[in-house]
């Protein structure tokens, strides 16, 4: 795998992410009991994107003195583009989200530690198979021509399931788990497990809450399959692609409560992702024919989901009516 990523590059990324998830769970409290404000959500966000940018300013410091310029602004705009990719992208995370937690009918203040736990199951599952995509499209180039179709097709299908909701009461792995396993009908605070004396002996059973937590990870698994390769198209560089998945993920949840109530108002933006998805799966159909720049690639990102978010706000907004 040919990478930019010495060692202690690896070592410090993995310590700030280590540092920045013990400040959010010990400091911030992100493992209790908490109803998250829109402050506090907002504050959160603007960190992560703090800390993202500073991240990408100090590769650029280090690629421009040790590599070249030339190397330190290709590989600076490959980490941009990536993480902006990754962060539109798991937008859609949120609205999926969303609709779980009002399902299941889960308060604010539970749903915190889910996405604690989530965020962390989604960081370790995203590590594996970057570097699993990333040898694989080493060892067999072609690779990259199958992703390209795969993400054409999803977003044509995003597209034209754009409004359609799922019916959650019939979701396979629901029934399945409420099968296989016994299901209180109520919540238990936190507990993902209780247990109650039945005919003498202590019965284990799930609650909702772990039913949710289930359903996130698996969403974030399927919600991977898209992002990923997505990020393929700009990028190979293991560093460069786990960096800049890794920090959006990282601000992905105090996005979702930044978002939780103005989500209906984005009623656009699925449009916008899935023109995005076509964009990155038909620039991979391209990569050996016309290799599409990633300033131009970041360019026209940017552009697709700004426009998508303006049209959404003013279709939202209410009309006026005259006087008389």
């Amino acid at each position: 795998m040919e990478t930019i990523g010495t060692w202690w590059m690896w070592a410090g990324f993995f310590t700030i992410v280590l540092v920045m998830l013990a400040i959010d769970l010990v400091v911030v409290g992100g493992g209790k009991q908490h109803r998250v404000s829109f402050r506090e959500a907002a504050g959160w966000s603007v960190i992560w994107v703090a800390v993202s940018l500073a991240f990408g300013a100090a590769l650029w410091f280090y690629l421009d003195g040790s590599a070249g310029r030339e190397v330190a602004n290709q590989k600076t705009l490959e980490y941009v583009t990536g993480y902006l990719i990754e962060k539109s992208l798991a937008v859609d995370n949120v609205f999926v989200w969303l609709m779980l937690f009002s399902f299941f009918a889960i308060p604010l203040e539970l749903q915190k530690r889910v996405l604690v736990l989530g965020v962390l199951g989604a960081i370790v599952l995203r590590t594996m198979m970057i570097f699993a995509g990333v040898w694989l499209i080493a060892q067999f180039h072609w690779l990259l021509y199958v992703f390209g179709a795969f993400l054409l097709t999803t977003g044509i299908k995003m597209w034209w399931f754009a409004d359609d909701k799922p019916d959650l009461a019939q979701n396979p792995l629901i029934r399945w788990i409420r099968q296989h396993m016994r299901v209180t009908d109520s919540l238990h605070g936190e507990h993902f497990f209780i247990s109650r004396k039945e005919g003498g002996q202590l019965i284990r059973y799930a609650t909702p809450l772990f039913l949710v937590l289930v359903l996130v990870e698996f969403s974030d698994l399927i919600f991977a399959v898209d992002s990923i390769p997505a990020i393929f198209a700009i990028t190979t560089d293991p560093f460069i692609v786990l960096t800049s998945n890794v920090f959006a993920i990282l601000g992905l949840r105090a996005m979702y409560f930044l978002l939780a109530d103005m989500a209906d108002r984005f009623t656009l933006l699925k449009y916008g992702l899935a023109i995005v998805l076509v964009f990155i799966g038909g620039k991979m159909l391209l990569i050996d024919i016309y290799p599409i720049p990633v300033l131009v690639s970041l360019g026209i990102v940017a552009a697709i989901i700004a426009i998508s978010i303006v049209l959404s706000l003013r279709q939202d907004r209410p009309v006026e009516r005259k006087p008389g």
